[in-house]
């Protein structure tokens, strides 16, 4: 594990004290509330009392009337509408979300979920040719579409119209479908670029409403599923996406929808709900059904009715979950150990891995796994017929979907985001373009993203950590992308001697500065330092957060590093 550098994130002195004398709060969560963009007392109000009235009309989207329009003529004509989604926790709960909403008033609906190994990503021939048989005239798209010209032209050509709600980066020209709701696409001005699949589907509907006259009351019932869309799909919690995630959450904890239930109960998450619970809870269960046996079962727990079945779907998912987390680890580890084996490993600033024995759908998470290990953008390919499909991981500071744009004369298709991307070319190809990777690395990774780096609020101590304090930073909640967890700076803290390691690496702490009072709190994966940390005196990097388990509302923090004392 590389040991990260410590960054100290500036704010301005002049608008920090603007805020102290306005706010009358700390001045460090005033320091807080600069680094994040908040310079005035409005701002602050909107940050804190996040409002649903707020949000911007969804006829702000490019298309949007036409969109509405064509599916208040299916509504009209009792047309069948198929959902279609991707097979991850955006794209289930985007077809979760539409098939709960149209079925209120419109019993004609269906919805498909592509097969991970034997369709791959978009929108797939199997499921256009599944939409003719069944009738449907109308495919709304959820986290998939914009870069599927040919399946789209095929609907088109069956006299199938289809509306896209997506958010990956348009690639050249927009395919032939009927209506293309996606903020990034060049066209588009919408104010909050970063919408997941599943919000766009939500404006969508709430388009659709506002041209039904349907109380906006009524959509928000649907704002757990864009909630657990936005924390597993990892986009920014800032704007729109952190006033809808506040409210999903806000409304799972008080009547969490029975299939939401079943999951909370798998993964024991209890209230407060927060980001870390979606992604690390029930998101993988989710996800599971997609990378080891079929998104469908993940749509129909999140669409079931009857406690008890929920209940056994919700458990067959958490068995899914586990094998998976087990297969993830050994494919991980083979992968670490035949990467390690090259003899230009060192060498090399970035990694493209071929392992045609590692499972489809897990190829992304093994890739995260080496990104960890190795700290450099990483692609994992695997075998599906002539053609090595995968994807990729980025570091902080790298643009891989932008790297790939240097390679694309050597892909089939490509496509995602700025940290996370999908893959395929031709397998005969595939030294070809790691070497074209490679360059590409070289030429446009920054010197400074060769190292993590572990970025600080400001420096704490822990006599400050009061009650009132602790009352306003968890409301800078929910944490993630564009706001994450505010991290400290304690100086010369000390082991009390109580602190032990855990099984998996972890540390259990007991720390103290001079003669304060004693904190206890957790340290993952901090065994490494465990000796430093008992011969002290140490500087600790570090948050503060809730005992949601062993003493329930208790304050612990959560060390994030150590290094020797500074001066």
């Amino acid at each position: 594990m590389i040991e990260p550098r410590w960054r100290l994130i500036e704010a301005d002195e002049s608008v920090t004290e603007h805020l102290h004398r306005a706010l009358g709060i700390h001045p460090v969560l005033c320091r807080i509330l600069a680094q994040r963009g908040i310079c005035t007392v409005e701002d602050a109000r909107r940050f804190f009392r996040p409002s649903l009235r707020e949000l911007p009309s969804p006829f702000a989207l490019q298309d949007m009337e036409r969109a509405v329009a064509r599916l208040e003529q299916a509504v009209d004509r009792s047309e069948r509408i198929l959902l279609y989604g991707d097979y991850d926790v955006d794209g289930t709960t985007g077809v979760a979300l539409l098939y709960t909403f149209f079925s209120r008033f419109h019993p004609n609906i269906d919805y498909y979920l592509p097969h991970r190994e034997q369709e791959g990503y978009g929108i797939s021939s199997a499921g256009v040719e599944y939409a003719r048989r069944s009738g449907s005239t109308l495919i709304v798209a959820v986290d998939c579409g914009t870069h599927d010209h040919q399946t789209i032209s095929l609907a088109k050509s069956y006299g199938i119209d289809i509306i896209v709600c997506d958010h990956h980066l348009p690639e050249g020209h927009l395919p032939a479908a009927y209506a293309i709701l996606n903020p990034r696409r060049a066209d588009c001005s919408y104010p909050h670029p970063h919408l997941s699949g599943c919000g766009i589907a939500f404006k969508l509907a709430q388009g659709l409403a506002l041209a039904r006259n349907t109380p906006a009351e009524e959509l928000e019932d649907l704002l757990d599923f864009v909630a657990l869309s936005t924390c597993c799909d990892l986009v920014p919690l800032v704007g729109e996406n952190r006033a809808l995630t506040f409210f999903g959450l806000s409304r799972m904890e008080r009547r969490p929808r029975i299939g939401i239930w079943a999951l909370l109960q798998q993964s024991q998450c209890t209230a407060p709900l927060g980001v870390r619970d979606m992604v690390f809870g029930i998101g993988p269960m989710l996800n599971a059904a997609g990378r080891l046996s079929h998104a469908r079962e993940a749509v129909r727990l999140l669409l079931a009715a009857e406690r008890n079945s929920a209940l056994e779907q919700a458990a067959r998912l958490a068995r899914l979950s586990q094998q998976r987390r087990l297969l993830e680890r050994s494919v991980a580890r083979q992968a670490i150990c035949q990467w390690n084996s090259r003899a230009d490993a060192q060498e090399r600033r970035g990694i493209v891995l071929f392992d045609p024995s590692c499972p489809r759908g897990i190829a992304g998470l093994v890739a995260s796994r080496m990104v960890e290990h190795f700290y450099r953008p990483t692609i994992v390919l695997t075998r599906s017929g002539d053609q090595a499909v995968g994807s990729g991981r980025s570091v902080p500071g790298f643009n891989l979907h932008e790297a790939l744009r240097h390679c694309r004369h050597l892909l089939t298709a490509f496509g995602g985001h700025l940290h996370a991307v999908g893959v395929q070319l031709p397998i005969g190809q595939v030294a070809a373009f790691a070497e074209c990777f490679e360059e590409v690395v070289r030429q446009h990774l920054p010197k400074e993203a060769e190292m993590p780096e572990l970025t600080l609020c400001a420096c704490l101590d822990f006599v400050e950590l009061t009650p009132s304090f602790w009352r306003i930073l968890k409301q800078f909640a929910p944490f993630g992308p564009g706001n994450m967890t505010p991290i400290f700076w304690a100086k010369r803290v000390r082991d009390t001697g109580q602190s032990r390691i855990l099984s998996g690496g972890h540390v259990q702490l007991s720390v103290r500065q001079d003669d304060g009072p004693v904190w206890t709190g957790i340290g993952f994966g901090l065994a490494p330092a465990f000796e430093r940390l008992r011969s002290g005196p140490f500087d600790l990097a570090y948050s503060i957060e809730e005992d949601k388990y062993e003493h329930l509302g208790a304050l612990r923090i959560r060390a994030r590093a150590a290094r020797p004392p500074s001066a």
